[in-house]
């Protein structure tokens, strides 16, 4: 990366890094009076979750709200990225500024909603807050993980292998469709997300893993 992109990075993997650690589903359950949703359930905050309240509303403005933080964030790092110059470069370092900064504020978002300070690092497992980096920085990709997603959980009922799927789904993507540029960005991210659900991984080996629309 060159150095003229490093502080504007950081400071878009920071600002990222606040807008994702926002935990909406546990604001949204406690200004419910449902109490605190890391106590049920895979004791996350994320829409899966919520959803385990019995309360389908709350779990679709949580999944609105994740996905929502990580569109912002990338949003915005684009447009400050364009107001100070970021992206005014010539050739490479131009082309970095447009493509990387944003991403790289995605990327915070997305460790934001994994490990949000205000939580002692404990948060969701990331896949709406990746869904909507995804809508804001490239937006077909967005549309290829939905529809990994939904095609895995028609045939199998389980968000965690769906979520897994489309995840690896949109690495290969990338890979082929030729982001070399974000391709290790997406791919930390999957990562991420892979150690985030590693618990599910062995409880989908073991055949105990909850499948949708299942309480508990």
């Amino acid at each position: 990366m060159s150095s003229s992109l490093i502080l504007p990075a950081l400071a878009a993997l920071a600002l990222g890094y606040v807008l994702g650690s926002i935990p909406f589903g546990l604001i949204l359950t406690r200004a419910a009076g449902l109490g605190d949703v890391r106590e049920i359930g895979s004791k996350s905050i994320g829409a899966t979750n919520v959803l385990r309240t019995g309360n389908k509303k709350l779990a679709a403005l949580t999944l609105l709200f994740d996905g929502l933080k990580g569109t912002v964030a990338v949003v915005l790092a684009a447009w400050i990225a364009a107001s100070y110059g970021v992206s005014s470069g010539q050739g490479t370092s131009g082309l970095l500024g447009v493509l990387l900064v944003p991403w790289v504020a995605g990327l915070g978002a997305v460790i934001g909603h994994l490990f949000p300070v205000w939580l002692s690092f404990k948060g969701g497992k990331g896949i709406a807050t990746y869904i909507g980096v995804l809508l804001g920085a490239y937006w077909p990709a967005a549309l290829v993980f939905c529809a990994a997603w939904l095609a895995v959980a028609v045939v199998t009922r389980y968000s965690s292998l769906s979520s897994l799927v489309g995840t690896f789904v949109v690495f290969i993507y990338f890979t082929v469709v030729g982001g070399q540029l974000v391709v290790p960005i997406v791919a930390i991210i999957s990562a991420l997300i892979f150690w985030k659900h590693r618990e599910n991984i062995r409880r989908l080996l073991a055949g105990e893993e909850s499948r949708i629309g299942a309480k508990g």
